[in-house]
């Protein structure tokens, strides 16, 4: 039976109420709604919450939909994990890890690319709803743009609805998350060239609307404000998080910026576009000219010439974190996985000028 609509005052039907409706009322998240309405999980929700979540139900008239329930208890062995670019080496130890993970749970990973198109990941989304998969994971920045990130929560809202599970690599809002540290980790870059004595630092950054491109650079600017130095907009290029995007935005910004004497590109496969712009096109030397400092520490920075200074990210844990999260209920309140900086060849003391 379908779910009843609700109504105003005045009786004018305002729709079906959902799940996500009664755990907004209650102030509870959807998955302990569910588990007080619907039953199953292995945790034991408290007495008191189980009183907000009745009582939301009650008052809003909600009913539980028989038939998703009873398809969601048939769902499949999948798990689907939604990244941007299967080539790009960042969502590949990603998928390493939870596919890890999965096994070790009997379950199949089925990975799905969005190329960096909101209106794709929102697709995605219904079509592994559509073909009851267990649980879903997102792996790809979440963006800015406020009516995408509405039609995603709705999407997922109706995944969680139908019995799945969702978890977010990344903070995205868009239900449990495994934290990574990117404004963390931009500021240990930034420290690290400053200890260096660069005091004119440049950034290589990916799409502006990007959350993670706003963490990372947010987080380059704090550390750098807080030691007295400063990331003007002029010193940061944005592009595509390609290669090529590295290396255009590099040679655009030594072009507007030729006093600079380092470069912070926003993730390692950019980097290598930097490094081929300074050292190909340009004639200079890395790190004797310009350092360069790439970011996510993917396996083909150590093998670059010179060797790439990056920052250090556990991709293939929050791989398998995400997996533990939706499948074996692991809390969704853990620390955020640490980062680190790895200090290689590209990066030395600034050139005297």
């Amino acid at each position: 039976m379908a779910n009843p609509r609700s109504t105003t005052r005045a009786g004018r039907s305002t729709g079906a109420v959902t799940l996500q409706r009664v755990a907004e009322h209650a102030g509870v998240s959807i998955a302990t709604a569910s588990r007080v309405l619907h039953g199953g999980g292995s945790r034991t929700v408290g007495e008191e919450l189980r009183r907000r979540v009745e009582s939301a139900a009650r008052e809003l008239g909600y009913v539980s939909n028989a038939p998703a329930q009873a398809l969601a208890r048939s769902a499949t062995s999948v798990v689907g994990l939604i990244v941007h670019d299967v080539a790009d080496p960042y969502f590949a130890a990603i998928a390493a890890g939870a596919m890890r993970a999965a096994r070790r749970q009997r379950l199949m990973i089925m990975i799905a690319a969005t190329f960096r198109d909101p209106e794709l990941e929102i697709e995605y989304v219904r079509s592994l709803r559509a073909q009851r998969a267990r649980a879903l994971l997102l792996a790809g920045s979440g963006t800015d743009d406020r009516s995408l990130t509405d039609r995603l929560a709705a999407e997922l809202a109706g995944f969680r609805e139908d019995g799945g599970r969702v978890a977010c690599i990344g903070e995205r809002g868009a239900g449990p998350a495994v934290p990574l540290d990117h404004a963390g980790g931009a500021a240990r870059a930034a420290t690290e060239l400053w200890r260096l004595g660069h005091r004119r630092i440049g950034v290589v950054a990916g799409p502006a609307e990007l959350l993670t491109v706003q963490q990372r650079l947010a987080g380059a600017r704090r550390a750098l404000a807080q030691l007295g130095g400063e990331l003007p907009d002029g010193r940061v290029m944005f592009a595509d998080f390609t290669r090529a995007g590295g290396r255009e935005a590099a040679l655009e910004l030594l072009a507007r910026e030729p006093g600079l004497t380092a470069v912070l590109a926003l993730n390692d496969v950019m980097a290598a576009g930097v490094l081929a712009a300074v050292q190909d096109d340009l004639g200079r030397a890395v790190p004797g000219d310009v350092s360069v400092v790439g970011f996510d520490d993917v396996p083909f920075a150590v093998d670059l010439r010179p060797a790439l200074t990056t920052v250090r990210l556990p991709l293939e844990e929050a791989g398998e974190r995400a997996v533990q999260l939706v499948v074996e209920e692991a809390p969704a309140d853990r620390p955020p996985l640490g980062v680190s900086l790895v200090v290689r060849d590209s990066t030395g003391p600034a050139p005297q000028r």
